[in-house]
């Protein structure tokens, strides 16, 4: 690793929670929930904090925050925990996995799985999603549980995936730039030989059949949309039941640009995500 790299990599790491400020404007349901309760959970990687926000029902939501694998910090989708413990009555469990440049893939990836697994004990019915990064991380998770039978999601909700680490992103402007996905690359996933597995890259799977239904959110300017559009098509050939919701004009933080009509949106996410966790079975 460059020194260059690490450097920026530790800067965004260690400065992410002033820096990070998207969702603020998004607290519709939650904030009179009490803070979350930490409870550390057993990996293959070690113990991993996972931020609790208890519900009223007896399902379960895993999440897997942003930041490009580079910020270790759940709080920044502290909005979206609130809001779907409030909305949904469900159990979030944020998980606080390592990130670069401490660590390298696959660990989060594992982590988090690892983290999915031991919900799943917990509770009759869990889901699990991310943005961005997390994003691309539920979707990994949906992946390895069901390759090694440790779990079995109900739905996966996967917002602005990052699904596809070995291809490059296509020319534009947007918010997730080539520099960005090039420090990414080098930080966390250093060895270009495993950036086209399926847990580093879901996109890239073989084979998608057996994965729990999907909701997939895109943004129209988003240079990550060809993931998530490409994902919905390889879905839907596998067989599996998916809803893609693409907000037009906006770029990577696409809830943030219409907060109206992201409280639609989300309300949307919301009943999807009830339904799945209520389900029989």
């Amino acid at each position: 690793m460059r020194l260059t790299d690490r450097l920026q990599a530790m800067t965004m790491h260690a400065t992410a929670r002033w820096t990070v400020r998207y969702g603020e404007e998004l607290r519709f349901a939650g904030s009179e929930l009490p803070d979350p309760e930490v409870v550390r959970v057993g990996t293959a990687y070690g113990r991993v904090p996972v931020h609790v926000y208890r519900g009223t029902g007896d399902g379960a939501h895993v999440h897997a925050h942003g930041g490009a694998w580079l910020m270790r910090y759940p709080q920044m989708d502290d909005w979206w925990c609130r809001y779907l413990t409030a909305s949904t009555g469900a159990t979030v469990y944020n998980v606080d996995f390592r990130t670069g440049p401490h660590v390298a893939y696959p660990v989060a990836q594992e982590q988090c799985h690892d983290v999915a697994a031991w919900v799943a004990g917990r509770h009759r019915r869990v889901s699990v999603g991310g943005f961005s990064s997390g994003g691309g991380m539920a979707a990994a998770v949906a992946l390895m549980a069901r390759d090694r039978g440790s779990s079995a999601p109900v739905l996966q909700v996967l917002g602005i995936p990052a699904l596809d680490m070995a291809s490059e992103l296509p020319a534009g402007t947007g918010m997730i730039s080539p520099a960005l996905r090039g420090l990414v690359r080098r930080v966390y996933f250093p060895d270009v030989a495993t950036r086209s597995e399926p847990y580093a890259s879901p996109l890239l799977a073989p084979d998608l059949a057996g994965l729990p239904p999907a909701l997939v959110l895109t943004a129209e300017r988003d240079t990550l949309r060809r993931d998530g559009v490409r994902y919905v098509q390889r879905l839907r050939e596998a067989g599996v039941d998916v809803w893609h919701h693409e907000t037009p004009g906006v770029d990577h933080y696409f809830l943030t640009e219409d907060p109206v009509r992201a409280r639609d949106t989300m309300a949307q996410v919301a009943d999807r995500v009830r339904s799945a966790l209520a389900g029989a079975g």
